[in-house]
């Protein structure tokens, strides 16, 4: 028995099955390209042993945690940190009984694709997770942690990872990356910039950290000036550390070129704490156009990520802290919201801006035409909650007619979960040699054309867009 099927996402019958598979044998074992995500640069870094089965596929992983809470299951059960430090469930075991317990509420999501994926090519097991199975899994899962071939550097090496992204706060000192660069190990794990914590004024401890990142640049964040300098230093730090992109995860997509008076003016504001929210949103907005000008000089691409309502639940932010899975996607403007920057410098060639949405109605109506001519403009992959065959499919069918394949990247994971990394790119090339096998079969794309398609979308696209 195994808990995936071999055709799992091509096309159910005919020639178009028969293309999917073929184009899958020639993308499936290509490297990864993991140009985004949130993995832990320190699990690299010191290669210890993962803890526990709970602690690698279950506390850590919002997609778990959030459907089990859907149905009444307690984050402090999950063994989720509270932000005050206060008790919650440490036992392993505990965690994972209610886990399988739980694990038919994954029926036919995302997620049980990547899970099962795990169990089966990760750890080898041929049995369905259930509360019957629950102690066999934890055991063998627990058994395999402890072997040298399942640390983070063996499972970075095994799943043929060519380069990974993680993304830290601008004020980040680095210090993984460094032990990582330091070390005898080649694995390519670099970093990406993050600069939110010092660009968005209605974050918490906001003034703090621009005092923060003076003090490790030399430079006086207290003036306008300075806090551009500080932001220039910063960028070429983590340039030095491997970043080739930044990373911008605001409300809404608005860019704003403001006069320098006008602009320096909100950051005394922002500083003082005095910024309305429309004053906040629009200082946002000027420092992605900002971030777009300092790109031309240190060609950083520059990733947006706008448009999740984060921490829906007051009570699971005062009581867990951010992203615990209370993110919920919203309606987003991109034709009004991205034009001041777009005018500014959307004509340059050293300028690469990756766009990303949660709101797929604007796939079709705003982000294909307007990577489909703006040159600086490529499209993200299907992000978020669109991370899945369905997902995947709308964004292919939604954009392509208009921007095409190329003026997208291809797809990057966008994960904490480790073990899901080549679960998610397996998904992706399944997905993607499917709607090739239909435009092939349909009379929309030779059939000799469609192999370099596949490469591209699997490997080459995302290389290019990251400059990696």
């Amino acid at each position: 028995m195994t808990l995936l099927d071999d055709d799992r996402l091509f096309p159910t019958q005919g020639r178009a099955r028969d293309l999917a598979r073929a184009l899958y044998e020639q993308v499936r074992d290509l490297p990864i390209v993991s140009p985004h995500g949130h993995t832990d640069p320190r699990w690299f870094a010191e290669n210890e042993a993962f803890p526990d089965p709970a602690q690698l596929f279950v506390t850590p992983d919002h997609y778990v945690f959030r459907m089990l809470c859907s149905q009444g299951v307690a984050l402090t059960d999950l063994g989720v940190p509270r932000a005050d430090g206060g008790p919650t469930e440490s036992d392993g075991r505990t965690i994972w009984r209610l886990f399988a317990r739980h694990y038919p509420l994954f029926r036919g999501t995302p997620s049980r694709l990547w899970l099962d994926h795990s169990f089966q090519h990760v750890f080898g097991i041929d049995r369905r997770l259930s509360e019957d199975t629950a102690d066999w899994y934890y055991d063998h899962i627990a058994d395999c942690l402890a072997r040298p071939e399942f640390r983070p550097r063996a499972l970075f090496d095994r799943f043929n990872i060519e380069a990974i992204a993680t993304t830290e706060a601008a004020t980040d000192d680095l210090r993984w990356h460094r032990m990582i660069r330091d070390s005898d190990w080649g694995g390519r794990v670099i970093t990406a910039y993050r600069p939110d914590g010092v660009i968005d004024p209605e974050m918490a401890g906001f003034a703090d950290n621009v005092a923060l990142m003076g003090q490790q640049t030399g430079f006086d964040t207290a003036t306008w000036d300075g806090y551009l300098d500080a932001h220039r230093a910063r960028r070429a730090f983590f340039i030095d550390h491997g970043a080739t992109s930044s990373d911008h995860g605001h409300a809404s997509a608005r860019t704003e070129d403001l006069p320098r008076d006008q602009a320096a003016a909100l950051f005394a504001k922002a500083l003082r704490g005095t910024c309305t929210a429309e004053e906040a949103d629009a200082f946002r907005g000027h420092m992605l156009t900002e971030m777009a000008r300092m790109s031309l000089d240190d060609g950083l691409v520059l990733q947006i990520h706008p448009g999740s309502r984060r921490n829906h639940s007051d009570d699971v932010l005062a009581m867990f802290g951010r992203d615990k899975g209370f993110d919920i996607p919203g309606r987003t403007d991109y034709v009004t919201a991205l034009r001041p920057l777009l005018n500014a410098v959307g004509m340059d060639p050293r300028l690469t801006v990756i766009l990303f949405t949660l709101d797929e109605t604007a796939y079709a109506r705003e982000l294909a035409p307007m990577a489909g001519v703006w040159p600086c403009l490529r499209l993200g992959p299907a992000w978020w909650f669109h991370d899945s065959p369905e997902g995947m499919r709308r964004f292919r069918e939604m954009t392509t007619e208009t921007a095409g394949f190329y003026n997208t990247v291809g797809f990057n994971d966008d994960t904490r979960a480790f073990c899901s990394i080549p679960a998610r790119h397996d998904v992706a090339r399944r997905v993607d040699c499917a709607w090739l096998a239909d435009l092939v079969a349909s009379g929309r794309l030779e059939e000799d054309e469609a192999p370099e398609v596949a490469r591209d979308l699997t490997y080459g696209l995302a290389k290019r867009a990251y400059k990696l």
